[in-house]
């Protein structure tokens, strides 16, 4: 009985180590190589808004936002008021869906996005650190560093191109909010999409 409570305390504090940061505290700090190489460091953006947003071009889900022009107009609505826009890729290398850099950043210029950078996470590092489930899944840093929103991009959990129009634009709202001086109403929300091809042994 003894050890059965040793194991399951340790299996516990092992949990808890890795656990994903929760709204309210402060976002793991991370660097990155964006899709030229070039090293992107999350605390040189302090000051700013950050949005971090996890995608891969082989989920419907994405497709959905961004062939429809969704994802490219949150984007440009969130940049256009001064806030960071980060898209991380942290699929494995070895996943059937994976896109080599060039051909990632080739993949969302030619949808019209503007994201500030393109980060690639094949280690899948910063993609545990912050509990990121799905594509997409969306984040919001607040200027001191502070996870400000979790969740998804909109409140209609589907490949729907159909139902954008119907749903409320989580990040946006919760960007406007926030840029407003106003407490964010929906911080936390369920994130949708398809699972992250995390490499196994990362």
């Amino acid at each position: 009985m003894l050890r059965r409570t040793v194991l399951a305390s340790s299996l516990l504090l092992a949990f808890t180590a890795h656990a994903a940061p929760t709204v309210g505290q402060p976002a793991p700090d991370f660097t990155l190589k964006d899709t030229g190489g070039k090293p992107v460091k999350l605390s040189d953006f302090r000051g700013r808004y950050v949005v971090l947003e996890w995608t891969n071009p082989g989920c419907p889900y994405v497709r959905k936002h961004y062939n429809s022009g969704n994802m490219a107009d949150t984007q440009q609505h969130a940049t256009g008021k001064g806030v960071v826009w980060l898209a991380i890729n942290s699929t494995e290398r070895d996943a059937y869906d994976y896109l080599e850099p060039a051909k990632l950043a080739g993949w969302l210029q030619e949808r019209k996005s503007r994201p500030s950078a393109i980060l690639m996470d094949e280690e899948g590092t910063t993609g545990r650190a912050y509990g990121a489930r799905t594509t997409p899944h969306m984040y919001i840093v607040d200027p001191q560093g502070r996870l400000v929103y979790a969740g998804g991009i909109d409140s209609i959990a589907s490949s729907n191109p159909d139902d954008i129009k119907r749903a409320t634009n989580y990040v946006r709202v919760s960007l406007d909010e926030a840029l407003s001086g106003k407490a964010i109403s929906n911080p936390v929300t369920r994130p949708y999409g398809c699972s992250i091809k995390y490499k196994a042994s990362a």
